[in-house]
């Protein structure tokens, strides 16, 4: 069973980069109705992904790996869990900010502003960089610590 979730785990995880990627790769240029309805679901994946990753990393931590006490006196842990949470207020996919549902119903771009615009891709990016921290985190944790 320890596998099956550290696979889910490792699934849920890729998959969610996969997801900060596509939305990166989308804010890019000017947003058009189809990169808007692509950043929808990327939102939408991004926030399945996340609970997953909460949900089964959980359980990983109580029940299937090296016990809660340990995890939770680990600092490589603690900072992990620190900057997996998103700067967008934990808000699932950068459309959250960007994006109201009536206009791209009518077929429309939403009307974003420029600052906001730019916020969200600067949130994407911190997200992005967090993302590498969070890996050396993880390579921490499984060898111990600096070995």
């Amino acid at each position: 069973m320890s596998v099956l979730f550290a696979f889910l785990h490792h699934v849920a995880a890729f998959t969610l980069v996969a997801a900060i990627a596509l939305e990166f790769v989308l804010l890019r240029d000017e947003l058009t109705l189809w990169s808007v309805r692509r950043l929808q679901v990327a939102g939408m994946i991004l926030g399945i992904a996340a609970g997953v990753l909460l949900i089964v990393g959980l359980a990983r931590v109580v029940w299937f790996e090296k016990g809660a006490a340990y995890y939770f006196a680990n600092h490589a842990f603690l900072t992990k869990c620190s900057r997996s949470c998103r700067p967008s207020n934990s808000c699932p996919g950068a459309t959250h900010l960007l994006v109201l549902v009536q206009p791209i119903r009518n077929g429309q771009v939403p009307a974003v502003a420029a600052e906001r615009l730019k916020r969200v891709r600067m949130i994407v990016h911190v997200e992005l960089a967090a993302i590498v921290l969070i890996v050396l985190c993880a390579a921490i944790m499984a060898k111990g610590g600096w070995v």
